[in-house]
């Protein structure tokens, strides 16, 4: 048998040491011997899980391999967007490279797939979509990223803005990206038309990234639900952050609530330190997609962060309150299954039939996993070995 492999001595998510067969980039079997001349790779007992999603990247921004930044920046979110427009082009953030390093270090902590925020605005055009295309091609063998046209500066408010997102969109971006209506654009109506109306013309999905709280967030929330419900895009739209759904009026956010699950509008959540956040457990309860991903790290809105999913798992857990195992275990599932969910992802999961997209630790269960963040033993891609020991077999500008 040609293009297949055995893995021996695996738990799949914390279970009995099994077998896993590896045949044209997918899982074939689980459990059996080795076929005739089938090479053979003893897991040594090792935790096996599904490949790692970042569903909530801006793979252009990163500062890592550049000097120290010394962050001065005020608090209000506009403060943060501003600086950085103006930082990017003083500091030489190049787009290609500052990906690159990303997705490397991605691919060495057993990440297989990132959706990231790419920005698109009137200072740099469509540079940063060229230039994470150009790195996501590069790494196409190694990790699979999915490109959001974001209006990080604002879209009605630049003039332009819209237009470019219309280009960024033809060039082969996969997802149309939206920034908190109100608060922003100060136009809640119009920028919805305008995203939404790029969605209809491209066929592609809808991400905005929703900061406005309390009460002005959930208007924004409320006429989102009702734009995916009046033009049928059920499934098609995650809102990211949601802080809005962290308020104390817990009548308001249960409303909200069933208004996402009517809709089937998806939750991102990164377990932030700054704001009320959406509280993970009760919305799966309920029934609604919840996704996470690590979002900015170590650029110019703050040091923190590297591009592990263990370790955002292990931060959403934290943020949530959460500590059983069973508790830790759907942290997991949301960092792995419900980001796949959102993105759409066919045949994922560890399965026969599934693509053979895995991660082997050297944990007990899935809680240690996320509490220890053992280095990656062993990550496959498409049944391919893309790093071992926490090193990508792949090199970084």
């Amino acid at each position: 048998m040609e293009n297949a492999t055995l893995h021996t001595q695996v738990r799949l998510a914390g279970g009995e040491p099994t077998t896993v067969l590896v045949h044209d980039r997918r899982i074939q079997a689980l459990g059996g011997a080795a076929p005739a001349g089938v090479p053979v790779v003893d897991g040594g007992g090792a935790l096996m899980l599904p490949g790692l999603i970042d569903a909530h990247a801006h793979l252009d921004k990163t500062m890592y391999g550049m000097p120290w930044y010394r962050n001065e920046v005020g608090p209000r979110l506009i403060d943060k967007i501003e600086n950085e427009r103006v930082e990017k082009k003083r500091l030489g953030i190049d787009p290609y490279r500052q990906s690159a390093r990303q997705i490397v270090m991605s691919i060495g902590d057993g990440t297989s797939h990132i959706r990231s925020h790419v920005d698109v605005d009137t200072d740099i055009g469509v540079a940063a979509i060229e230039g994470v295309m150009r790195a996501r091609d590069q790494y196409r063998d190694e990790i699979d990223v999915e490109l959001v046209a974001f209006p990080q500066s604002g879209l009605l408010i630049r003039p332009g803005t819209l237009e470019l997102m219309d280009q960024a969109l033809r060039m082969g971006a996969d997802v149309v990206g939206g920034l908190d209506p109100a608060g922003m654009d100060r136009d809640p109506k119009g920028h919805l038309d305008a995203i939404f109306a790029l969605a209809d013309k491209h066929g592609k999905p809808i991400d905005i990234h929703l900061h406005e709280a309390g009460e002005l967030g959930a208007f924004s929330m409320q006429m989102t639900i009702d734009r995916v419900l009046a033009l049928g895009m059920q499934g098609k739209v995650t809102l990211s952050h949601a802080f809005c759904l962290g308020m104390p009026d817990t009548q308001a956010v249960q409303a909200l609530t069933d208004g996402l699950l009517q809709a089937g509008v998806h939750i991102m959540t990164t377990g932030s330190a700054s704001r009320p956040v959406p509280n993970v457990a009760r919305l799966r309860q309920a029934g609604v997609t919840v996704c996470t991903g690590n979002d900015g790290m170590r650029d110019t809105w703050g040091p923190y962060g590297k591009p592990d999913m263990l370790e955002r798992t292990m931060l959403v857990g934290l943020r949530n309150n959460l500590r059983r195992d069973d508790e830790l275990e759907l942290a997991l599932d949301v960092a792995t299954y419900g980001n796949a969910r959102v993105m759409q992802l066919a045949d994922y999961g560890l399965t026969p039939g599934c693509h053979a997209d895995f991660v082997l630790v050297d944990a007990e269960t899935v809680a240690e996993a996320i509490a220890a963040r053992p280095v990656r033993k062993l990550v496959v891609k498409r049944g391919k070995v893309v790093a071992r020991d926490g090193r990508a077999l792949v090199s970084a500008p």
